[in-house]
């Protein structure tokens, strides 16, 4: 399948690109203008788009996408929607005009029901409204939900759906590796999946 990535530069895009290629996939960047891309592996292609403005073309061709970009820890409230929620919302609007597949969304574990004390309620009620968005859309899905992320590569022992047992963390890689089964597994289709890895 061809398969945009939205963030396919950042932590965990590094790991998810090479996995999708491993898998037999053509991965397709969404990239910047100025971005650097040296971290893409041969054998992944590139597209311009930013999602603060994104072509309405940008899905055209495209058999699934996987949105696992973010603004980052370091940006302001008004980034976070800018990115994680309209950029989020627009890139499913693109998706479901040029009739993709599969729109495999990277979300976060508690943001249905978010701590308003905590330092990342902003960024919950974005990832919320993106995935209120994309089930609402008509376009298949699938919802990831993983536990807070490590920069480890994980054993690919990992626990999904009702088996997560509590906040659990989850390793990039074993996200990434999920990110990629998600693309065409009948199984997780229309589905939101809590994640978790079990003993990174």
């Amino acid at each position: 399948m061809k398969v945009l990535v939205s963030g396919a530069t950042g932590h965990t895009g590094k790991r998810l690109v090479p996995q999708l290629i491993e898998a037999g996939h053509s991965p397709i960047a969404l990239v910047r203008d100025g971005s650097d891309t040296s971290s893409l592996p041969d054998g992944c292609d590139t597209r311009k788009g930013d999602l603060t403005d994104l072509p309405q073309d940008v899905c055209e061709g495209i058999d699934a996408v996987i949105f696992a970009a973010g603004s980052g820890s370091k940006t302001g409230p008004d980034m976070t929607d800018k990115v994680d929620r309209d950029g989020a919302k627009a890139l499913v609007d693109r998706a479901k005009a040029a009739g993709v597949k599969r729109f495999v969304m990277l979300s976060a574990r508690g943001v249905d029901d978010p701590d308003p004390d905590s330092d990342l309620y902003h960024y919950a009620l974005a990832k919320k409204a993106a995935d209120e968005h994309l089930i609402a859309s008509g376009v298949p899905y699938a919802i990831i939900r993983p536990g807070a992320l490590t920069h480890d590569d994980g054993k690919r022992d990992i626990r999904l759906g009702d088996d997560v047992e509590g906040d659990g963390t989850t390793a990039r890689g074993d996200l990434a590796a999920v990110l990629v089964r998600a693309v065409d597994d009948d199984a997780l289709e229309n589905r939101v999946v809590p994640m978790e890895s079990h003993g990174i």
